[in-house]
């Protein structure tokens, strides 16, 4: 079948022979025609319309006519509803143009209205205004060739703009409506180089800059900064120059950096004053002093312990031969090293995250002013183990020196020699340490025996564990800014060889360690924080009861919450809240300072949160649409374009006549009916007969 077609009229052949049949006669038709003139035959010009008309017949031709419905066209209204839309009056701008526009569109007859809403999502800060990935989706269900126009309403700032009008698949004008006034300026700060890791210990340099969009740079101003909620020294800075900042780390863990600019001479939001850095703070190594008395059985388990951690790095003596040993062997033939006390406790003292005595008798070994730089040491921020044994009754105890001052519990000099099994005091089933040594702290423990005890009076530290007649068995306490801690017997090496099934001997001294070296996880008044899977889990820690705690948790777009703690035991207490938006959430108990980042914590979506035409401007520019500014301006007229010519104006907007149809039914009637082409058939031979014949 073959066919002609104009504007819905077409001219259809359908062959009643074959293609070729059909073409050997026309061939031997126009050979005799051409025979005829050569002959110079009369009536060859009748016999060659005949013949037309025949062949004419043989291809069947008739007129199809279409019933066509037109189609009527889409525009689409792409509304933005991302974060920087609720600064000033942008939202209600926002409303107000898709009122207008719905109203002047619902009076264009030939205009469907189909509005997305785009921009929310929890992935704002990281992503920014994704209005392009909503706008393919909401018009998946679109012919593209139906779609007049695409009006933006929304301040420009989208951030996943296509680079070409081709991407889109469609030939239709993109125009823009503007929520804000584009010569507003915004003071921001923007972080150029942030560490996300640092040693503890060492200062961390970050690479800034305060800028006054839409002014001129030069202008003083002020930082301020915020240490895990501790305001540091403000510092003066110049905008639009880079500032470098050295930033200290005070402990391992994270450490969250809050850096504030003062308020600019145009501000659109102070959001973006406010820059977050979250720094985790690593030890390149821990370093820990053992110093052993005689040798015991349990030496070698504490040196064994220490040693299997790959963070610590172990500097062991064990005192042998005191000064005051006499005996004839020549000083030439000792295979000892001689005890550097000098180097160890004056010039490298501040080196060690922790000092052990086990079972350690002084002896006159060291001076009362080294012990004196020890108190010191542990004031100034380090940590004391102190294993007791035996010789911690004797008149050379270390309770007899200038460190009796940091030891909370006392030795009563009682000696208990009997066999008795450690458990948890109500503080233990509460306090990190020891909390989890138990699969449930509410049971009695099932651990392995110990055989002396040395009896001790509590006078103002946390005792964890009890021993023999509940006397304290674990101590810690707080000194200055150090801590110490006290052991008061000499048989946890039991459980480490597994005795009447041993004990969690390995995980006792490692919590206890690293508590003493000020670990986070292991604080016990602590507030912290995670956001994970769209909620924030918040979790704090105490030694007191906690019943009807509230916490205040201050959200990324600084709207607050007050959410009531459940205990949980363990000495914790939980809640949960949904988190939606991306950044930094605050929270408060009234007396500490949590944070979590969920996502990206320095916003892309209010990194410049002026309105702008800019990064629309190609797309439009491709596509033949423009810009129009809402505020204190009437909506722009809305006409109807053809799909040459120009699409946009001063203050109009174009929208394409599509022209798109559906055909609904097809008219068909033969051109040449049969009858018709043998008549004239017959009639024109008759006539070239005749044309002969004369």
């Amino acid at each position: 079948m073959m066919d002609l077609s104009w504007n819905g009229l077409s001219i259809v052949f359908n062959p009643l022979l074959p293609k070729a049949l059909l073409a050997a006669l026309a061939f031997l038709f126009v050979a005799l025609f051409i025979f005829s003139l050569w002959r110079r035959a009369r009536g060859a010009f009748l016999r060659l319309l005949a013949v037309l008309s025949i062949l004419a017949a043989l291809f069947d031709p008739s007129v199809v006519q279409e019933k066509r419905a037109y189609q009527k066209d889409i525009a689409v209204i792409l509304v933005d509803h991302s974060p920087s839309q609720t600064i000033g009056a942008r939202a209600a701008q926002a409303a107000r143009g898709l009122s207008e526009l719905s109203r002047e569109l619902g009076k264009l007859d030939d205009i469907e209205v189909k509005v997305i809403d785009a921009g929310a999502g929890p992935d704002t800060a990281e992503k920014g205004t994704q209005l392009f990935e909503a706008l393919r989706r909401g018009m998946a269900d679109l012919p593209l060739a139906r779609i007049a126009g695409i009006i933006i309403v929304s301040d420009g700032q989208i951030h996943d703009v296509p680079p070409a009008l081709a991407d889109l698949g469609l030939d239709a004008p993109i125009h823009l409506l503007l929520t804000d006034d584009p010569t507003k300026g915004d003071r921001r700060v923007e972080l150029l180089e942030a560490p996300s890791f640092g040693l503890v210990g060492k200062p961390v340099e970050v690479k800034l800059r305060v800028d006054d969009l839409g002014a001129n740079a030069g202008a003083a101003t002020t930082i301020r900064i915020k240490r895990d909620g501790v305001p540091l020294d403000p510092m003066p800075v110049v905008t639009g120059r880079e500032t470098t900042l050295s930033l200290g780390l005070e402990h391992g863990g994270q450490t969250v950096f809050e850096i504030e600019a003062d308020e600019g001479p145009a501000e659109l939001t102070r959001i973006n004053n406010r820059a977050v850095l979250s720094v985790n703070g690593v030890r390149a190594e821990l370093k820990v002093l053992l110093i052993s008395g005689e040798p015991y059985p349990g030496e070698r388990a504490w040196r064994n312990l220490l040693k299997s951690d790959p963070s610590v790095s172990l500097i062991h003596f064990t005192i042998l031969r005191p000064p005051n040993k006499q005996d004839a062997t020549p000083i030439n033939e000792l295979a000892l090293i001689a005890f550097p006390y000098d180097e160890l406790f004056d010039v490298k003292l501040r080196e060690f995250d922790l000092i052990i005595f086990d079972r350690f008798e002084h002896l006159g070994i060291l001076p009362d002013e080294y012990f004196q730089h020890i108190a010191d040491y542990v004031a100034e921020g380090g940590a004391v183990l102190e294993a007791a044994g035996p010789t911690a009754v004797g008149q050379f105890s270390l309770y007899r020196t200038p460190l009796a001052p940091l030891f909370s519990a006392m030795p009563t000099g009682e000696i208990l020699e009997q066999g008795f099994k450690p458990s948890l005091s109500d503080v233990g089933k509460r306090h990190p340490v020891t909390a989890d040594l138990l699969p449930d702290p509410n049971t009695t423990p099932n651990w392995g025996r110990w055989f002396r005890q040395i009896a001790a009076v509590n006078q103002g530290g946390e005792v964890l564990m009890n021993g023999a007649g509940d006397l304290p068995l674990l101590v810690l306490n707080r000194i200055g800014k150090g801590r110490v801690a006290q052991i008061f017997s000499d048989h946890l090496w039991l459980w480490s060889k597994g005795f009447e099934g041993g004990g969690p001997q390995a995980e006792l001294i490692r919590r206890t360690a690293h508590w003493l070296m000020q670990e986070p996880d292991l604080e016990e008044e602590d507030l912290r924080a995670t956001a994970i899977d769209g909620k924030l889990e918040i979790e704090r820690r105490s030694l007191s009861p906690q019943g009807n705690i509230d916490v205040t948790v201050t959200r990324p777009d600084d709207t607050t919450a007050t959410l009531r703690l459940k205990e949980i035991g363990r000495g914790r207490a939980t809640a949960t809240l949904p988190a939606t938006d991306q950044g930094l959430y605050r929270i408060n108990d009234g007396t500490r300072d949590a944070f979590a980042a969920l996502g990206e914590i320095n916003s892309r979506e209010f990194n410049d949160p002026r309105a702008s035409v800019q990064p629309l401007q190609p797309l439009m520019l491709a596509s033949g649409g423009t810009d129009a500014v809402l505020p204190g301006h009437e909506l722009p007229d809305l006409r109807r374009v053809g799909k040459k010519g120009d699409r946009s104006g001063n203050n109009w907007f174009g929208l394409t006549r599509n022209e798109d149809y559906v055909v609904t039914g097809v008219a068909q009637a033969p051109l040449l009916p049969p009858w018709a082409a043998l008549a004239l058939a017959i009639g024109l031979v008759l006539a070239a007969w005749r044309r002969e014949g004369r």
